[in-house]
C-alpha cells in the first residue's frame, strides 16, 4: 500500500489532490480552490495547503484544469523590443505574477509596432488559445488606434490610453519632476534633458514633467535633445548637449542613455558630478555600479507585472468589463552622480 508520508508519497506514484487534502487536513474542494486562486480561502488554510503541496512535490495537471474550466490558463503578451531594459523588466514581472497564479505566458514580439502588426499579434495569440492579452506597447499613436476584439480580455502597460481598457502605468511625469527638482534643489540654474523617442508615451510624459518642474521653479528651459533609449544614442546626445557652454546638470530619460552620457563626459575630460551632474530613469540593476553610482528614478517592474496580471485575470475570471487605470508612484534613488554645481 502506498501511504502519504512527510516529504512525498511512498512508492513510485505521483502525489494526488487527495494526498494533498489528507496531509493538509482539508477537503479536496478546498485544495482545488487554493490551486485555482479563489479568494474565499482563509490565509492559514491556504498556507497549509501550499505547504502540503510542496512537501509532496505535487504538480497540478494544467491540461486537466484548463479542460475543466474551459480556459487554457495561458496569458499572451504582445511586446516591443525586449533588449530594452524597461520592456524586459516588465515582462519578467508579468511572468513571475502569472506563475504565482499557475498561468503560463506566451510572448509575441512586434517587429514593426504599427496598427497592423498589433492586430496581427493579437490574432496570433488568440489562435494560440490565450485567455487574455497584456499589451506592452508604449507607442502613443498605435495604442490609441488599436481596435481590440471585445471578446478577448486585454490590459495595457504604459500605453497611454486610459478609458479604453484596463491600464497600468508608472507616473512618468511625476518621476521626471522629481529628477529635475532634485537637480534644481542642488543649486543648478537649469537642467538639460536627453529624452527618449518622441512617439513613446513614457518619453513624452518625462519631457512634460521636466518642463513643468523647470517652469515651476522659474528656471530657463534648455533645448531638448532626443535619443532612442540606447547607450549609443545617449552618448551622441550628450556630445551635442555638452558642446554648449555652461551645462552643469542633465536629466536623462533612461539609465542606458545615461551610461552613454557618462562615457561622453569622460571622453571630453569632464567629471561627474564635479563638472556635470546626471540623473537617469528606471533604476536598471547596473545603475548603482556605474562610476559614479547613478542617481535615478526607480520603477517597480515586479509590481507592474503583478497588477497587470491581476487586472487581466479579473477580466478573464469574472467577465466583467473594466477600464480601471492604476498609476504607480516612482521613487528617486540618490547615489553619487548628482551634486551642487562647482564654484
Amino acid at each position: 500500500m502506498n501511504d502519504v508520508v512527510a516529504g512525498g508519497v511512498s512508492g513510485n506514484r505521483a502525489a494526488t489532490l487527495t494526498d494533498v487534502a489528507r496531509m493538509a487536513g482539508v477537503s479536496t474542494m478546498t485544495v482545488s480552490r487554493v490551486i485555482n486562486g479563489h479568494a474565499k480561502v482563509a490565509a492559514g488554510t491556504r498556507a497549509r495547503v501550499r505547504e502540503a503541496m510542496e512537501a509532496l512535490d505535487y504538480r497540478p495537471n494544467m491540461l486537466a484544469r484548463g479542460l475543466a474550466s474551459g480556459r487554457s490558463r495561458s496569458i499572451g503578451v504582445l511586446t516591443v523590443d525586449t533588449t530594452l531594459y524597461g520592456p524586459r523588466a516588465a515582462l519578467g514581472g508579468i511572468e513571475k505574477a502569472a506563475s504565482a497564479r499557475d498561468y503560463s505566458v506566451t510572448i509575441t514580439h512586434l517587429t514593426q509596432p504599427d496598427r497592423t502588426a498589433v492586430e496581427t499579434g493579437v490574432n496570433l495569440l488568440r489562435s494560440r488559445s490565450a485567455d487574455g492579452v497584456i499589451l506592452l506597447q508604449p507607442l502613443m499613436s498605435e495604442a490609441a488606434l488599436f481596435d481590440r476584439s471585445p471578446d478577448l480580455p486585454l490590459v495595457a502597460i504604459h500605453a497611454g490610453v486610459p478609458g479604453q481598457y484596463p491600464l497600468v502605468t508608472v507616473d512618468n511625469r511625476r518621476g521626471a519632476q522629481q529628477a529635475t527638482a532634485h537637480l534644481l534643489g542642488l543649486g543648478h540654474r537649469t537642467v538639460w534633458h536627453i529624452s527618449g523617442p518622441e512617439d513613446w508615451y513614457e518619453s513624452a510624459e518625462r519631457v512634460r514633467g521636466w518642463r513643468e518642474a523647470l517652469a515651476g521653479a522659474g528656471a530657463p528651459e534648455a533645448p531638448q535633445v532626443a535619443g532612442d533609449w540606447s547607450a549609443a544614442s545617449g552618448y551622441a546626445a550628450a556630445c551635442e548637449v555638452l558642446a554648449h557652454p555652461g551645462v552643469t546638470a542633465i536629466f536623462v530619460a533612461n539609465d542606458a542613455m545615461a551610461l552613454g552620457a557618462l562615457h561622453a563626459m569622460h571622453e571630453l575630460g569632464l567629471r561627474c558630478p564635479e563638472d556635470v551632474s546626471l540623473v537617469g530613469f528606471d533604476d536598471d540593476p547596473e545603475a548603482e555600479f556605474f562610476s559614479p553610482g547613478l542617481t535615478t528614478i526607480r520603477q517597480d517592474f515586479d509590481e507592474i507585472g503583478r497588477l497587470s496580471v491581476g487586472l487581466l485575470l479579473d477580466l478573464i475570471e469574472t467577465g466583467a468589463p473594466s477600464t480601471q487605470h492604476l498609476v504607480l508612484e516612482p521613487r528617486l534613488v540618490v547615489r553619487g552622480s548628482a551634486a551642487p554645481p562647482s564654484a
